[in-house]
């Protein structure tokens, strides 16, 4: 059978929080080692926040959140404060390929493991920092965390209703957005490395890999001197656009029409043709300067139909409709469920649960989740025997001296 494409790639995790984890992850995914090395000294936030298993907060293996993006990865716990805990992670390094943090900028090199360090150690390593401004310019040293980042990219700007304030994105977009940033660009690093031997270090400003996301409003800016006005579910360029309610108790269901033919065949679908040639609708300019009665009329249609019973009637038609599923009804989906994409690992302290999988699928080389999240410090034995090669005893000294903390 064919291996993964990082089959053999080993990479050091320095990361904690969300955005470098995902980044790791990935490259869990891909088929590489991923030994993550953390410390009781200062524990991941993600060990400690909810959802909990069955709703039972306790120990730092139980959360949700870290089992989710901590699948197929080692754990290796280390107390940097500690001069062998120090040399232990260089030494982590050196059997590495590629190593991954998400501190803020200079963090790694107030630890003593910044990327000039770490190259003398490994000459060929591939090192990337995640961090929230960059390793460069008189923000670098400042502490980002994923919702900030919305507001300092401009997301925040573009983000709410007509003649309201800025709104958040709903999420910490900024995390995984730059931890799969950070990914690319490793992958590119690789390749360099296979075709010259060479090794590089990878400055990632989570903050520009956000603002790459909004070119409508940073360029209309830079060219014009403005930005488009903030105008809740709407599109300027496509309607009907927005979320519509349905029958049902908050139950409701997203409606996009891209073009004129689209307008043409949706009419048809909600049995009513006419709208069509209707002077307020004919063109996307009409619909756009009566897009309040064209919604009420939208909404009257929806009211009385299931969100999947919209689905399917503007399905197909050829409209783009799908409801606004919950995080059950994501579970239960039976397209998702047929494609494979939950994965459900037996985890040492919480049993078995269904966790998002591999959003892709490779036909020569397999991906897949070999093992669920690590138990905190499951594998330090195992990180400093097999591949480090201490002893039983060497280890054991180790522990009694609270390095492996």
């Amino acid at each position: 059978m064919n291996k993964p494409p990082l089959d053999g790639i080993r990479v050091a995790d320095f990361c904690w929080a969300w955005a470098g984890p995902y980044g790791a992850l990935q490259f869990a995914h891909l088929g590489a080692e991923v030994i993550r090395i953390e410390s009781q000294t200062r524990p991941c936030p993600s060990r400690l926040i909810p959802p909990w298993a069955d709703n039972e907060k306790g120990g730092f293996n139980r959360s949700g959140y870290f089992n989710q993006y901590n699948q197929g990865k080692r754990s290796l716990t280390l107390n940097l404060k500690k001069p062998e805990g120090l040399e232990l992670a260089k030494k982590v390094v050196a059997k590495s390929d590629i190593v991954i943090e998400n501190f803020a900028g200079g963090v790694m090199d107030k630890m003593g493991l910044g990327y000039e360090v770490l190259r003398a150690i490994k000459p060929d390593i591939i090192m990337v920092s995640l961090s929230g401004y960059g390793a460069t310019g008189p923000e670098k040293g400042y502490v980002s965390y994923g919702p900030p980042q919305v507001a300092l990219s401009g997301m925040s700007s573009l983000t709410g209703y007509k003649d309201d304030q800025p709104r958040q994105a709903g999420f910490s977009y900024g995390d995984p957005n730059g931890g799969v940033h950070g990914t690319f660009a490793v992958m590119c690093a690789l390749l360099y490395r296979a075709k010259t031997g060479k090794g590089q270090y990878i400055d990632l400003s989570q903050r520009e890999a956000c603002a790459m996301l909004l070119p409508e409003g940073i360029m209309d800016y830079a060219m014009n001197e403005t930005q488009p006005p903030r105008n809740g579910n709407r599109d300027p360029h496509m309607a009907p656009h927005g979320v519509f309610r349905c029958k049902g108790e908050d139950r409701w269901v997203s409606i996009v029409v891209g073009n004129e033919d689209e307008w043409q065949r949706f009419c048809k679908a909600i049995g009513q043709p006419t709208l069509a040639t209707d002077a307020r609708f004919a063109t996307l300019a009409a619909r756009k300067e009566n897009e309040d009665a064209l919604e009420q009329i939208v909404t009257m249609w929806t009211q009385g139909l299931s969100p999947d019973e919209v689905t399917q009637k503007l399905q197909s038609a050829g409209v783009a409709a799908y409801p606004t599923l919950d995080g059950n009804d994501i579970l239960a989906n039976p397209h998702v469920t047929a494609r494979g994409y939950f994965v459900e690992l037996e985890h040492a302290e919480v049993g078995k649960r269904r966790h998002l999988g591999i959003p892709w699928k490779m036909s020569r080389t397999p991906c897949e989740v070999r093992r669920p999240a690590p138990l905190f410090g499951q594998d330090t034995d195992y990180v400093l025997g097999e591949i480090i090669g201490l002893s039983p005893d060497e280890i054991a000294t180790l522990r009694t001296n609270e390095v492996l903390v």
